[in-house]
């Protein structure tokens, strides 16, 4: 079998497990469905491993599979570039998804909708590896609406329930905001470099770099710098940067098992991947990196302080995805593409693994999500509360663990960074390390430790508003009964946790030495020589062991201890402390509480608009316009000559000669005055 054909059996291995498990959705037994989609899924996974081996060894590949057409001399083709930066997000999306492909098993095991989702999971494997692995802006277009369409289809995947249907629409209109800066920024490409392939646009760079354009008439701006903004703007969406982050922690309506895959493993990185693929564009701009940067600090820490006030279980958790996301968009501001897409690669494992954790704690509280009634569950869920540990732990950036050594080097490179907003970005990811201790480790404290606060009546329910209904109708089994137990999950879903639980502990550990400081990336991630934060890292980087011991003494390991002892002391100690900070701090918690009105804002501003000129289309365009005057008013036209024209016809002869003596006397006059 030649490399050729098995990186076709890469993307569409899962593509035939999707079609199996949907157009038979019906009329296949369960366990059919979801075997066709794990095993679909675990060929990926084996394809791209031994391609990963491969691309070790020194083979690449950038070339066109088909063609589908040609226009105005630009090749719209279906194509892969296999090297050293796809092979590794290859293996991250296939392994992950194999992972909740398995603990779906059980997760979905009462869900009627059970073969319905597993085509959708497989689909969406389809969808990532199409789009990781293009190498031209058509291609990757299509991956990037298709993992969109899954997710649409997915957050609604309860599609009775009214919070679903919203959150699914509110996320598919915020992307589409995202996607017309990214279809603008590829549409500049097209136009000015004449090709839609990724290294025939590079090699172009030089030229688009000396090339302005001006938006507004008599400020000339670097062409560069615009399609750069545009694509980033793409990136923005996807991965839910400030402000179109609004659609990513409504997306928890969504099954768990796709928070894990989607909203925090693989899609929401697909514009981090993105931006690192297109380094050879980005390194031309400095203000493009300068608006990474501000963007990235701003999402970085001003999300992590809403994940302090969640008490959903699963947007805690979603909160922290938009904050590491804000923590990987600063790197790509400093230019360091290669931490950017290691910080992507540890984040997948111990966020799933978090996922994963908190849908495992989820079945074991029978679907009751407010962190507010659990406590003490380690004695029950022992292997869930260990995974949990390991993945909270690698989140703050446990020295030795993976979260920090990915972690460590983002902050490093903002503070080596000598671009405009690299200040403010090393300040905002410094604090970072606090603030997502603190809220990783009130909710460990809360759900694994203190005491059980379970089996009561809810009493916090009614405060819980649209958050609590989160699973189907099916599950009516609202959180425990008085004296029932959590118990633990079963072995499909703790076996993922477990295997997600080792590369959390270890991949930093193993990789950061290959892939940020040796020859990993070269040839895939470009960097400008005037960008030297990454080059000065490589020249103080001793070893995995010294940048651990090192931290020690450093602030960032100081900053998430505070956090985690912060947090001990208030949710298992001085546990009435927390309700007396909150009387105190009443309105910084209103606006916490209410997102920082970025939702209201919309909906009064965007939304609120967009129905006015709507109802403004409908009265005055519609109404009065087309209705009134162009379709009633022709009618009522029609109407009156033909009443005129009645007066004519009587059918006495007599009148009609009258009538045509007449006309020949006025044309006969007409004529004469001629």
């Amino acid at each position: 079998m030649d490399m050729k054909s098995l990186y076709l059996l890469v993307p569409l291995a899962p593509l035939a497990g999707a079609i199996i498990a949907g157009l038979f959705c019906r009329v296949i037994p369960r366990w059919v469905a979801h075997t066709v989609t794990i095993l679909g899924v675990a060929v990926a996974m084996v394809a791209s491993w031994v391609i990963f081996q491969d691309v070790q060894a020194g083979n690449t590949f950038d070339g066109s599979i088909y063609t589908w057409m040609e226009a105005g001399g630009i090749k719209f083709e279906i194509g892969f570039l296999i090297d050293p930066l796809t092979s590794l997000m290859m293996l991250v999306v296939s392994s992950v998804s194999l992972m909740v492909h398995i603990y779906t098993v059980g997760y979905m095991a009462d869900d009627e909708g059970y073969n319905r989702f597993f085509s959708y999971i497989a689909l969406f494997t389809f969808s990532m590896l199409m789009l990781v692995m293009s190498n031209n802006f058509l291609q990757l277009f299509f991956g990037w609406e298709a993992v969109g369409l899954v997710s649409y289809l997915l957050i609604g995947f309860w599609y009775t329930r009214p919070t679903a249907i919203f959150a699914n629409l509110k996320a598919f209109v915020v992307n589409r905001v995202g996607d017309f800066g990214f279809l603008l920024g590829i549409g500049l490409i097209a136009a000015y470099a004449g090709s839609l392939n990724y290294a025939e646009v590079f090699a172009k760079g030089a030229d688009l770099a000396n090339l302005t354009v001006e938006l507004i008439p008599g400020s000339p701006w670097m062409l560069v710098s615009v399609i750069c903004i545009c694509l980033f703007i793409g990136a923005m969406g996807k991965s839910a940067q400030v402000p179109l982050h609004v659609w990513l922690p409504d997306s928890m309506e969504g099954p768990t098992p796709i928070s894990a895959l989607i909203h925090a493993a693989t899609m929401v990185t697909a514009g981090i991947f993105m931006v690192a693929r297109m380094s050879p564009l980005f390194e031309l701009s400095d203000a493009a990196l300068s608006f990474m940067l501000v963007i990235g600090a701003t999402t970085a820490l001003f999300m992590g302080f809403l994940g302090i006030v969640q008490n959903d279980i699963k947007r805690v958790v979603a909160y922290s995805t938009l904050s590491q996301l804000g923590y990987m968009t600063v790197a790509l501001g400093a230019s360091a593409y290669s931490a950017a897409i290691f910080h992507l690669m540890t984040h997948a494992f111990f966020k799933a693994l978090l996922f994963l954790g908190a849908g495992s704690v989820i079945i074991g509280m029978h679907h009751d999500q407010d962190i507010r009634n659990m406590g003490g569950l380690w004695k029950h869920m022992p292997i869930t509360w260990i995974t949990s540990l390991v993945g909270s732990l690698a989140l703050i950036g446990t020295p030795f663990l993976s979260g920090f050594y990915s972690k460590d080097s983002i902050i490093e490179a903002a503070a080596l960074s000598h671009l405009p907003g690299a200040g403010y970005a090393y300040f905002a990811v410094l604090a970072g390390v606090f603030v997502t201790a603190l809220y990783s480790f009130r909710m460990y404290f809360l759900v694994f430790h203190g005491k059980e606060r379970f089996g009561k009546t809810n009493e916090h329910h009614n405060h819980q508003g649209d958050q609590d209904d989160e699973e189907p109708a099916a599950n009516h089994h609202h959180g425990l009964a008085p004296g029932q137990k959590p118990h633990e999950s079963p072995w499909v879903v703790w076996l993922p946790l477990v295997l997600l639980a080792i590369p959390s502990l270890i991949i930093g550990f193993m990789e950061i030495q290959p892939l940020l400081f040796g020859e990993y990336f070269k040839g895939a991630i470009y960097v400008a020589p005037v960008h030297e934060a990454m080059a000065e890292m490589a020249a103080e980087f001793h070893g995995p062991v010294a940048m651990a011991m090192h931290s020690f003494s450093h602030g960032p390991f100081w900053l998430a201890l505070g956090g985690v002892l912060l947090a001990a002391f208030l949710y298992l100690f001085a546990t009435d402390l927390p309700g007396k900070i909150l009387k105190v701090v009443q309105p910084i918690h209103t606006l916490l509480d209410n997102k920082y009105y970025f939702d209201k804002f919309n909906d009064a501003f965007f939304a609120a608009g967009a129905r006015l000129i709507g109802r403004g289309l409908w009265k005055g365009g519609d109404q009065v316009l087309i209705d009134g005057i162009a379709v009633n008013g022709s009618a009522r036209m029609v109407g009156w000559v033909a009443q005129i024209a009645r007066l004519f016809q009587s059918g006495h002869i007599y009148q009609y000669a009258f009538a045509m003596i007449i006309g020949v006397f006025i044309l006969l006059t007409f004529y004469n005055r001629g």
